[in-house]
């Protein structure tokens, strides 16, 4: 939004600094792993919004629809509805630090990013919505693209990967970088996530944690990983 130059996201979470970036998570739903339904109304959203910035939080990422194994999936219209009011509001309130919209819809993207979000954060890297890349391209904000398989009723079933599963995820998030290239979107505005328990194993989680910097080499020079 005009609170926070666009351009200048990327370096206000991670420019100059040794320690690692925070983000703060808001899920504006009612059935989230971990806050589900406790900030699903407005008031309570932009207070939580206003206390992760007061305590520290490099930039708060706000999804409305649910991302967890069976979880069910909403309108991209409810979506909308649920995210588009509170980040206009977050701003209005006085929110300063760069705010992520958390969605793998083209269209919600474009609202919440007219609203005042910053940047996309889409778990499917864009493999869900064929708009995504191009519309992400079109604002000109950062894209996360995260490592994903198949959806939420099926994640769990492909995770099966090769010995070196940082090179195998590694591989599958450069062909997301690639795609994001050819759609128009800026290098310096791809980032890169492995994708957390998301179609792996807790072993290959933590896999994927404990080579964080290879990404960066795996993955160069595509796209910038951030990590987690």
């Amino acid at each position: 939004g005009e609170e926070g130059s666009k351009e200048d996201v990327l370096m206000h979470v991670s420019g100059g600094r040794a320690r690692a970036a925070v983000m703060g998570i808001l899920n504006v739903t009612p059935d989230s792993f971990s806050d589900g339904n406790t900030f699903f109304d407005p008031t309570a959203a932009v207070g939580r919004m206003l206390a992760l910035e007061a305590s520290g939080a490099d930039i708060i990422d706000v999804g409305g629809q649910s991302t967890r194994p069976n979880a069910e999936v909403i309108a991209a219209e409810e979506e909308a509805s649920r995210v588009v009011p509170i980040i206009a509001a977050a701003r209005k309130a006085g929110v300063t630090v760069p705010i992520s919209i958390d969605t793998f819809r083209a269209s919600v993207a474009r609202a919440a990013i007219e609203a005042g979000a910053d940047m996309i954060n889409d778990v499917s890297g864009g493999l869900l919505d064929p708009d995504m890349l191009t519309t992400a391209a079109q604002l000109e904000v950062p894209i996360c693209l995260m490592h994903y398989r198949g959806d939420p009723s099926t994640m769990t079933s492909l995770a099966n990967y090769p010995d070196d599963t940082v090179a195998a995820v590694a591989t599958e998030l450069q062909q997301r970088c690639n795609a994001a290239l050819r759609a128009g979107i800026a290098r310096w505005n791809i980032i890169v996530d492995p994708g957390i328990g998301f179609a792996k194993t807790p072993l290959q989680s933590i896999e994927c944690l404990r080579g964080t910097r290879r990404f960066t080499t795996l993955c160069s020079p595509l796209a910038r990983l951030h990590a987690l």
